[in-house]
């Protein structure tokens, strides 16, 4: 019995992905163009964050929860909200005596979140 050359998986394969490729292919040409694709908005830099906080039922507060943190003058303290939340945030924050940026990004989850980094990106003065 003599096997035949170039008839193994390999060339079932190849033939297979030529195929998907000439069919992905024709669908791409077709498609569509978007008139205005979305804009992605892309958050500020962080660094990773070392711890992270966020409201829960019969859990800390912040301002209970940055207490049992240890302090570290080189540590940020970074709010997450959704523009919706604001008021939230600005309450969030009263009283914190750490170096905060609050981010409100349209799509975050509506409760704040807060995390605490080590940013190397100097800190932005307010200007008047």
């Amino acid at each position: 019995m003599m096997a035949r050359a170039g008839s193994g998986w390999q060339t079932v394969l190849a033939d297979l992905s030529l195929i998907l490729f000439m069919v992905m292919a024709a669908a791409v040409q077709q498609a569509p163009a978007a008139a205005n694709p979305p804009a992605i908005a892309a958050l500020p830099a962080t660094a990773e964050p070392v711890a992270v906080w966020s409201a829960a039922p019969g859990g800390p507060d912040l301002a209970q929860w940055l207490a049992d943190q240890p302090a570290d003058p080189r540590q940020r303290l970074t709010v997450l909200a959704d523009p919706a939340a604001a008021s939230a945030a600005a309450a969030l924050i009263a009283g914190i005596d750490r170096p905060v940026r609050v981010i409100l990004e349209p799509g975050l989850p509506f409760q704040p979140q807060a995390t605490l980094t080590y940013d190397t990106a100097p800190q932005v003065e307010d200007q008047p």
